[in-house]
């Protein structure tokens, strides 16, 4: 079908790399993405604010919220949902996953 998003799993890195209580921060293309380990599963959110447009991966980690160094924002790693204000939109969430020790993210493609 025509106009169907689908997803390309590009490789970012072994997961060694990025062991358990880690981030990593990367940029693919003109995306700024953190990536978390936590517990031995990789989550992947853009590395943005969407209060102010900051940077937003330096921030503390509660448990699986995110919090802005900013204005104290908070944000759920698992899937980028705005959990606190003053953020009411979510940050970009990617899917993650990890095929033969190397950690992928999946971007829409368009066919």
């Amino acid at each position: 079908m025509t106009g169907e998003r689908q997803l390309g799993y590009y490789e970012i890195c072994s997961i060694e790399e990025l062991p358990p209580g880690e981030r990593m921060f990367i940029e693919v293309g003109d995306e700024k993405i953190v990536l978390f380990n936590i517990a031995g599963n990789v989550y992947a959110i853009g590395d943005v604010c969407t209060h102010d447009d900051g940077p937003l991966g330096e921030g503390d980690l509660d448990g699986f919220e995110l919090v802005c160094p900013r204005h104290g924002a908070r944000f759920d790693v698992r899937d980028g949902k705005a959990v606190r204000l003053p953020a009411i939109e979510p940050t970009p969430s990617y899917p993650v996953r990890v095929i033969s020790g190397k950690i992928e993210i999946g971007f829409a493609v368009q066919e």
